[in-house]
């Protein structure tokens, strides 16, 4: 059920087939000079569609600005801080919650780790707040990078590289402007740096050479496959068991 494109009585009808409503979190980022900015954003929306018409859960509206550390000096970022994101997360949890959801899916494009690192903190708060909540935080890449490893080629594949051209080239071939050189990018391991473009001048992490269409169609069904598993395992929990004790 796409939320957006429903009538309210059609809302209300839907919360008695699916009281789990999936969240995406994308990014306007830069992803070398042949993607996109909204390359994240597309990519989570786009298994998320699946994903919902497969299963009937509820599909919200993508937050298609994430918290961008490494590229914020890459021309065409714009992020926001995590305590903005904090808060869109708890804000709108809230208030589908009020809404009759339950189970919340927040699933994020961007792998960023501070970003995915502020969705479990919100998901860890509203955890807190709301008895009846159930919550998974998913890192769409994070899972591609561990079940899709017999297709990807590319070490350390990791941004605008092998997977993401793959991807999309298969969801959006017009989108995909040529290529970029391989590269890795050199940030030390420890300090802290203002000009991060410095150690990533053209803000690929891989091999974008390596891609194709059809890995980018393998690697999306995987991501749909991966999603709907934690979907319903997320369904299926049971905070205790029947004698009310903590699994």
């Amino acid at each position: 059920m796409i939320i957006d494109e429903i009538t309210m009585p059609e809302y209300e009808r839907a919360l008695g087939v699916s009281r789990t409503v999936i969240i995406p979190f994308g990014s306007l980022e830069e992803h070398g000079e042949h993607l996109p900015l909204c390359t994240d954003t597309l990519q989570v929306v786009e298994v998320c569609r699946r994903v919902a018409e497969r299963t009937g859960v509820h599909l919200a509206p993508a937050v298609a600005y994430g918290v961008c550390r490494s590229t914020r000096n890459h021309p065409g970022t714009v992020g926001i801080t995590t305590s903005t994101l904090r808060a869109i997360v708890i804000d709108l949890v809230r208030d589908f919650h009020r809404h009759g959801m339950r189970s919340f899916v927040l699933i994020s494009g961007h792998a960023g780790k501070t970003h995915v690192l502020t969705l479990v903190d919100a998901g860890e708060q509203l955890l807190e707040e709301f008895p009846d909540l159930r919550v998974s935080v998913i890192s769409e890449y994070n899972e591609i990078q561990e079940a899709g490893k017999a297709l990807v080629e590319a070490e350390d594949d990791s941004h605008a590289g092998e997977i993401e051209t793959s991807r999309v080239m298969h969801l959006r071939p017009e989108l995909v402007k040529g290529t970029s050189p391989a590269e890795w990018p050199s940030f030390p391991d420890a300090r802290l740096v203002r000009d991060k473009r410095r150690h990533w001048q053209g803000g690929v992490w891989g091999d974008p050479a390596k891609a194709t269409p059809e890995k980018g169609r393998q690697l999306t069904e995987i991501a749909v496959g991966r999603v709907i598993e934690l979907i319903r395992e997320l369904e299926d929990y049971r905070e205790t068991d029947d004698e009310g004790k903590r699994p």
